[in-house]
């Protein structure tokens, strides 16, 4: 895909706001911020056009935004944005492009990530494939034919929500899963998994056959080239993955696993610049 535009890409948490200006491959430029804890959605909203103005140029010609809810496709209103409780229904695309006369793309931040790999990193070398999130949650874009799959309401591949076991994927495929059912956070247990603690390491098994379970639903339901892992849990892949492979080895379509492949994202500050590509997707669209 073309890489040498000048973009906005926007990574709108529930905690901060980053507001990159992107060109090329390169992210030249970051204002970050705290979302302000108000009511008043309004006051929100401009502090997100503040963040823009501090970086934009007269070379930018789209602005991406990645935000951690619902998003209406045909119009680019956002619903019920995770821990920013104002933002209930935000015509968000609309008031920007009032503001900055320049046509703004909005999607989840999962759908981002997806979009982003295409783009930017491992998902060049795939024409469909789905974009997990591992994180505090899980969360997946889906890429058909090159493109972000096209969808109603940018919902399309939360697979953490599937019920799964007496919960749902995302309670134990996520870093839930080490607090929720052994009591350790993440990040600890990584740490005595590199020190070869029998114990972290076959929690981590355990944790890699659920998500194994996992792809195979995956499998099932988009059937794609390969699954780019991000998010904060796949920085752990080399402790779960052969418990993982283990698991999907049961798919019961072996043919479908043969030019299949699973690769951890690499690409550094991947939120930025897959808001950026949102806009790059959809040009390449058209």
């Amino acid at each position: 895909m073309e890489q040498s535009r000048t973009i906005i890409g926007v990574d709108l948490g529930g905690t901060n706001m980053r507001t990159g200006l992107v060109e090329g491959d390169s992210i030249l430029e970051v204002s970050s911020c705290l979302v302000p804890k108000t009511d008043d959605a309004d006051v929100v909203t401009n502090t997100l056009i503040e963040t823009i103005k501090d970086v934009i140029t007269t070379e930018v010609e789209g602005i991406g935004i990645g935000v951690p809810s619902l998003v209406k496709s045909s119009n680019g209103v956002v619903y019920d944005v995770q821990n920013i409780p104002s933002w209930k229904k935000i015509p968000l695309k609309e008031i920007l492009e009032k503001e900055f006369k320049l046509p703004v793309c909005i999607n989840n931040d999962a759908n981002c990530f997806a979009v982003g790999e295409r783009v930017y990193g491992a998902g060049q070398d795939y024409n469909d494939f789905v974009g997990l999130i591992t994180g505090t949650g899980v969360g997946g874009g889906i890429i058909k034919n090159g493109h972000l799959m096209q969808d109603q309401n940018c919902g399309a591949g939360e697979f953490g929500m599937i019920p799964y076991l007496e919960h749902d994927y995302e309670y134990y495929c996520s870093g839930q899963f080490f607090e929720n059912v052994h009591q350790i956070n993440g990040a600890e247990l990584a740490q005595r998994a590199s020190n070869g603690d029998a114990n972290a390491l076959a929690i981590f098994a355990e944790y890699g056959k659920h998500l194994g379970n996992a792809i195979k639903t995956i499998l099932f339901s988009v059937d794609p080239n390969a699954i780019v892992l991000g998010g904060s849990v796949s920085r752990s892949y080399e402790f779960y993955k052969e418990a993982m492979w283990k698991e999907i080895s049961t798919f019961p379509y072996q043919f479908v696993l043969e030019n299949f492949v699973i690769v951890p994202s690499v690409v550094k500050e991947i939120a930025i610049l897959g808001a950026a590509a949102l806009y790059i997707d959809a040009v390449d669209k058209e």
